[in-house]
């Protein structure tokens, strides 16, 4: 009896119109920034405001006078923005300021949120903003335009500095000669690092990768050619596992390849009656699931006490019933934790830099992470993901390679390639013959693997549909993919 598993045949998608890209047009007037492509590197240019040498001398006022309170108050200081907003309305009536509005709340960005920076931090369009140091532009990367060179620069360090420091103080950290690095987490997510002299030699240095307001999906993902329907279908199948075996995975690829985002994709696959622990050293991920604990590792603090590690949270996180374990990003000890868990029953994902799935196994199995080879067979696939660079700037991200684990023969970890990315014609496609994932479903379920096959193209028609609709959002996906699992003939009747 033949077991190979051809890709579906592939049905005509009903005519889809072209999207315009969220928020491009809007752009200038939400942010007032202009945006201009020509030259090597586009500009990046924001309407920053200005304070006049009074308005100057106002904020430093208001900036005395928040410092004698904070010493007055010391550890119980906080500050509460609309209050503090509110208050410098009233001082500057005092000082007989018309426009109190105005000036109080640039006074309050200065103060309070990123000065120069906030207008770059609000836009959902760029992905990161980089500050390399005094008397040099501020460097962002725009999620459609790539790398672009802002009109924005910071005559001293102190200005950079001031920064770091509001943002220290929001994580309750400090940074200062004797811990001159900061890692920290802004209130909507994003990541920052920061360093200061003599780590960074030409000022004080601040990165920030933004945190989107408005997540990718897997229609995003299908929608961008990052992975094809047939792709999405038959990782919804594998994460479902039919109920009888949900699958375990690693996402590798390289940094900014767009792992945590294809992580999110997967996970939301979860069905909504399991019970899901992500572990993350910054929380990014965000699904669709209402039973989800979430867990952060933290930093030790100046005394190098009150460490809680990756192995850590994942050791305690079997003592609390997950149906799936999620890893942000696998790179030490908690690696073996991981694969104990696998062998256990447990089910997971995680994600891990590296360029081939080849090479995901050797990490693995080398220090500083030591999986034994026994355990590697727990992992049922490896998603491969690459970014990559376009000669007209800007990059695309794909789906480059999705092997499974089929076992082990001589003591070496045998894969079996079941989807490859096309570069000629940009396409995800189905090169395996036979998967061992789909066979094992089909065995445990007592089902064909024609019936498996059937099963894929349903999912993928629910998907491609979400796709021709635009039912892109979180709530939309979670909700099309909880109804499946709810009634899918139901599901099914409403997009045929």
């Amino acid at each position: 009896m033949d077991e190979s598993v051809p890709e579906p045949p592939i049905k005509p998608r009903r005519e889809k119109t072209k999207r315009t890209p969220r928020r491009s047009k809007k752009l200038g007037e939400r942010i007032k920034a202009e945006i201009i492509e020509e030259g090597i590197i586009p500009l990046y240019n924001v309407n920053v405001p200005k304070f006049t040498e009074r308005e100057r001398q106002l904020l430093n006022e208001v900036r005395e006078k928040l410092v004698e309170v904070a010493v007055a108050q010391g550890e119980n200081f906080q500050v509460d923005g609309s209050s503090f907003v509110k208050e410098v309305k009233e001082f500057l009536r005092m000082k007989g300021v018309r426009d109190t509005d105005k000036l109080a709340s640039q006074i309050s960005q200065e103060m309070l949120g990123y000065g120069k920076l906030d207008p770059m931090i609000k836009d959902d369009d760029l992905e990161e903003v980089m500050v390399i140091g005094t008397k040099k532009p501020v460097f962002v990367y725009h999620r459609k335009i790539g790398m672009m060179q802002t009109n924005v620069n910071f005559d001293e360090d102190t200005d950079i500095k001031a920064i770091i420091d509001v943002i220290a103080r929001q994580v309750n950290r400090r940074i200062d000669q004797q811990s001159p690095i900061l890692d920290a987490r802004l209130e909507d997510g994003s990541r920052v690092n920061a360093t200061i002299p003599p780590v960074s030699a030409d000022g004080s240095s601040l990165t920030i990768r933004k945190f989107r307001k408005d997540p990718l999906t897997v229609v995003d993902l299908i929608d961008f050619k990052t992975i094809s329907s047939h792709l999405a279908g038959f990782l919804w199948v594998c994460v479902d596992g039919l109920g009888v075996k949900p699958c375990n995975g690693i996402i590798a690829g390289g940094t900014g390849s767009g792992k945590t985002t294809t992580l999110n994709t997967v996970a939301a696959f979860t069905p909504p009656r399991e019970r899901i622990i992500t572990i993350e050293d910054t929380l990014e991920l965000q699904l669709p699931h209402d039973h989800v604990l979430r867990m952060e590792t933290r930093p030790p603090n100046i005394e190098g006490k009150g460490e809680l590690d990756m192995d850590t949270l994942v050791k305690n996180s079997l003592r609390q019933r997950p149906d799936r374990v999620i890893v942000g990003e696998v790179r030490g000890a908690e690696a073996i934790t991981l694969f104990t868990a696998l062998n256990t029953g447990h089910s997971g994902f995680g994600t891990l830099h590296s360029n081939t799935a080849r090479e995901t196994i050797t990490r693995l199995i080398n220090p500083p992470m030591n999986v034994p080879n026994i355990m590697i067979p727990a992992l049922d696939f490896i998603i491969m993901q690459n970014r990559m660079y376009r000669p007209e700037g800007g990059s695309i991200r794909r789906v480059t390679e999705v092997a499974e684990v089929v076992g082990m023969e001589e003591g070496n970890v045998q894969l079996n390639r079941v989807f490859e990315w096309n570069n000629v014609v940009d396409k995800v496609e189905y090169v395996g013959i036979a998967s061992q994932t789909l066979r094992e479903i089909a065995e445990l379920r007592g089902i064909s693997i024609t019936e498996i096959e059937e099963e894929i193209e349903k999912r993928r028609l629910v998907l491609e549909y979400m796709a021709d609709n635009n039912l892109r959002s979180i709530d939309d996906v979670g909700e099309w993919v909880h109804n499946y699992y709810k009634d899918p003939d139901e599901v099914l009747e409403k997009i045929l």
